[in-house]
């Protein structure tokens, strides 16, 4: 039980070590990139008897440098004046298990194919770094992802609130989705809809 604690602990400091060493939006991005597809990679066995193991991996290797909460409000938009804090971060809580269910679901199909990430480039003085992705299969077209990232004004660290797919926006289409039936619905009733979907 010691050992374990013991490795759990170092395990945590080194993600922070990385997180306060990670003040490029590119480094960020590629650090949980080689991370993520790599465990996907090496298991690729359990994923075939367990899929729902995606959703851990993306839970425990993705979701810490996603700021969903952000991207949330983006989707609320100007509707976001008009809601309580509780409603919000309940929103903003089921935005969150829709994005792993969604993003477990997209890297399925991924098995061990070529990740190449775009060369650093100055971004000085922004807030917001657009950094782009090639997803290189032998047997299928090359896919182009961008990733939008976003810095903390009080941490400093870069984490993802978007991800465009050949030049298809997961944030505005999610927006124009729902937008429409919070006006109609209810910003809880989207919620609640939103929370099943992502079950």
């Amino acid at each position: 039980m010691y050992k374990v604690l013991t490795t759990i602990v170092l395990l945590i400091s080194s993600m922070f070590t990385v997180q306060a060493a990670s003040v490029s939006p590119y480094q960020t991005l590629e650090t949980t990139g080689n991370s993520l597809f790599n465990r996907i990679a090496q298991q690729q066995q359990e994923l075939a008897k367990f899929p729902d193991l995606m959703r851990t991996i993306v839970e425990e290797e993705l979701m810490p440098h996603v700021d969903y909460k952000y991207a949330a409000f983006r989707i609320l938009g100007k509707q976001l004046k008009k809601t309580t804090k509780e409603e919000r971060n309940k929103f903003a809580d089921a935005m969150r298990h829709y994005l792993v269910r969604t993003y477990a679901t997209a890297l399925a199909s991924y098995t061990d194919q070529q990740v190449i990430y775009e060369p650093e480039k100055s971004f000085e003085g922004k807030r917001v770094v657009a950094v782009s992705t090639r997803i290189i299969d032998k047997d299928a077209p090359e896919i182009e992802i961008q990733f939008k990232m976003r810095r903390n004004k009080k941490t400093g660290q870069w984490k993802a609130f978007d991800m465009v797919v050949e030049g298809i926006s997961l944030l505005e289409s999610k927006k124009a989705e729902l937008n429409r039936k919070i006006q109609q619905q209810g910003l809880s009733q989207v919620t609640l809809e939103l929370a099943s979907i992502a079950k």
